[in-house]
């Protein structure tokens, strides 16, 4: 009993496996190509850093299928990372087109590490101003300051 119990243990331990089997061969070497190129390029919703290529999720999955599927019908590159795009948003390509709503993508970094530049500079100078000695008074500032001075004197 104990044995047919560990044997269909071992058994579920190996669906897993069996299920990200996939095997995609096209029919002519030149679509396996593109194949290799397009699965490479496009990149996981899920895994968010791997291309549905290296991607073992579910939905990386579906989208190889697709891929397949697409050049198998005669789809462009292009016609079939659009339907993608189409599909899932423009974060499937590793490098999304420069639009108005991918410039914080593109520019943002340029962006903050420009405005850390400028602070830096500006608490520079505010930095190297403050420790500036005050410059020594001439003949006339300082017996104006004397005059003041004792006007106030009488003043209290």
């Amino acid at each position: 009993m104990r044995r047919i119990l560990m044997g269909c243990l071992l058994m579920l331990l190996a669906l897993p496996a069996l299920s990200q089997l996939q095997t995609n061969e096209l029919s002519d070497p030149e679509k396996q190509r593109r194949y290799q190129e397009l699965t490479r390029e496009l990149r996981c919703p899920l895994c968010q850093n791997e291309s549905i290529a290296e991607s073992d999720a579910p939905i990386a999955n579906d989208m190889r299928r697709d891929v397949h599927r697409r050049l198998e019908a005669g789809q462009s590159d292009e016609e079939i990372v659009q339907a993608l795009v189409a599909r899932f948003g423009e974060f499937v390509r590793y490098s999304p087109r420069v639009t108005p709503a991918t410039w914080a993508l593109w520019f943002g970094p340029f962006v903050l590490v420009l405005v850390g530049l400028l602070v830096v500079v500006l608490m520079g100078l505010r930095g190297r101003r403050s420790q500036q000695a005050p410059a020594a008074l001439d003949d006339g500032e300082r017996a104006r300051v004397q005059r003041l001075l004792r006007e106030n004197d009488r003043n209290q």
